[in-house]
């Protein structure tokens, strides 16, 4: 039985201090160090939700002052934590052959200041609704995936209204950037850096975006990225939108496939190809090709019929079920998103400014990355019996915040926490009435 597959807390425990260890020399005094290892353990922690005052007081500071300081005042590079962060995933999960997937992910929140939140469309909701909106880049190998960078979209009409930017940190050098664009920064990133990886995949958004792909060919990566059904490529001299090419493939094309294993098994669609034309001039800059091969590649739903394309470049011939399997990882951004604000508090920042997002989000991702190099390891130091499935970080993250980040249980504690939230939220509620005061004729 599982008795016989234990854990060990001390193992996670000194794989935690050695993470953190790597990025304590990009904080520049002890006092902001030690915060951030705490504020790291209160990510990890069992909280219905966490922001500076949860954090702190599961942690046993007397106020949220100094987890507040952490994130928008105290000297620390987050860019840095964020390459150290790149590092440490690559070392545990490298692979040339690896996948770099982009998506990104919109957090609902009200009002107007919080930075780049805006009406606009996010699919967390399936719909327009006030959001912020981030792209992030996502790590995807063998041994297990997880992101590695992340940028804020900031809408043209947040960068045109330059008081509002200025109020919510927004550096005076940024400017609008497409979300296409934020992702070939952070992809331009990885591959300097050295990151192992054959593929690039993502989705509409991207693949529409010919700048994207004539980058990605010129640095010699493959990529199968997502385009709509409108979406106009060159085949035999002529240009045709994608769906229109479905009437030219036979019957006998169409190969039945798995791009992946999901929870109930293997995912099985009916896939095509069809070579398209080396010089696209309507979607690509000629100058700037390179040699390789371009697919259109077709998903077929087995049962409702419903079609997908992507546009796919090999620099070199690969089997075609490999763009497959590529583009069935590109699935795997959305657990990502899921266990980070499930498990990490990626969304449940409660922050309006721009250097406090960023470290927020970075600090989110470190606790992210422990989780998934913690149930790498337990799987690979002690493979589970058969009768069990592999740890998972959603199993890791609830046994360490049971064993390992113990909240501060002083009775004494806890009532002075009861006394500075009432403190607080009736200066609040006085604040409040002082301006409600201020407006009335």
């Amino acid at each position: 039985m599982a008795v016989g597959h234990s854990v060990s807390p001390a193992r996670w425990q000194a794989g935690l201090d050695e993470l953190l260890g790597r990025v304590a020399g990009r904080f520049g005094r002890v006092e902001p160090r030690r915060h951030a290892k705490a504020f790291v353990l209160g990510l990890l922690a069992d909280l219905p939700r966490k922001n500076c005052w949860t954090i702190a007081e599961h942690v046993g500071d007397p106020s949220p002052d100094g987890m507040q300081h952490l994130l928008a005042r105290a000297v620390w590079d987050a860019d840095a934590v964020r390459d150290d962060l790149r590092a440490y995933l690559v070392e545990h999960l490298g692979d040339p052959a690896a996948v770099l997937v982009i998506d990104e992910t919109g957090d609902l929140k009200k009002g107007t200041r919080t930075v780049g939140v805006q009406r606009q469309y996010t699919g967390t909701a399936g719909r327009i609704e006030n959001a912020q909106v981030a792209v992030y880049l996502v790590y995807a190998s063998g041994a297990g995936h997880a992101m590695i960078d992340r940028e804020l979209y900031v809408p043209q009409g947040w960068i045109d209204d330059r008081e509002r930017c200025q109020a919510a940190g927004v550096p005076d050098q940024v400017g609008f950037a497409t979300k296409p664009h934020l992702a070939q920064a952070m992809l331009a990133r990885a591959l300097d850096a050295g990151v192992p990886a054959s593929w690039v995949t993502g989705d509409e958004v991207y693949g529409a975006d010919p700048g994207l792909r004539a980058e990605l060919e010129a640095r010699g990566i493959g990529y199968v990225l997502a385009v709509a059904c409108s979406h106009r490529v060159r085949i035999g001299g002529a240009d045709l939108r994608a769906d229109a090419l479905r009437k030219r493939i036979p019957a006998r094309a169409w190969q039945q496939v798995s791009c992946g294993k999901g929870a109930k098994g293997h995912r099985y669609y009916d896939w095509a190809f069809l070579r398209l034309d080396h010089r696209d001039h309507h979607n690509g800059p000629g100058p700037g090709e390179q040699a390789g091969q371009h697919w259109l590649m077709i998903r077929r739903n087995q049962r409702t019929g419903e079609l997908a394309f992507y546009r796919c470049h090999t620099p070199r011939p690969v089997p075609l079920s490999t763009l497959v399997s590529v583009a069935g990882i590109r699935w795997t951004v959305e657990e990502r998103f899921q266990t980070g604000k499930g498990l990490c508090g990626l969304d449940q920042h409660q922050v309006r400014r721009w250097r406090s997002w960023y470290r927020w989000v970075t600090l989110s991702m470190l606790a992210h990355a422990f989780l998934v190099v913690a149930a790498l390891t337990e799987r690979t130091r002690r493979p589970p019996p058969s009768e069990l499935i592999a740890l998972t970080c959603n199993e890791v993250q609830h046994l360490f915040a049971a064993l390992v980040a113990w909240p501060a249980t002083d009775l004494g504690h806890r009532l002075r926490w009861s006394v500075w939230r009432r403190r607080h939220q009736a200066r609040a509620r006085t604040c409040h009435y002082r301006r409600q005061a201020a407006w009335q004729p």
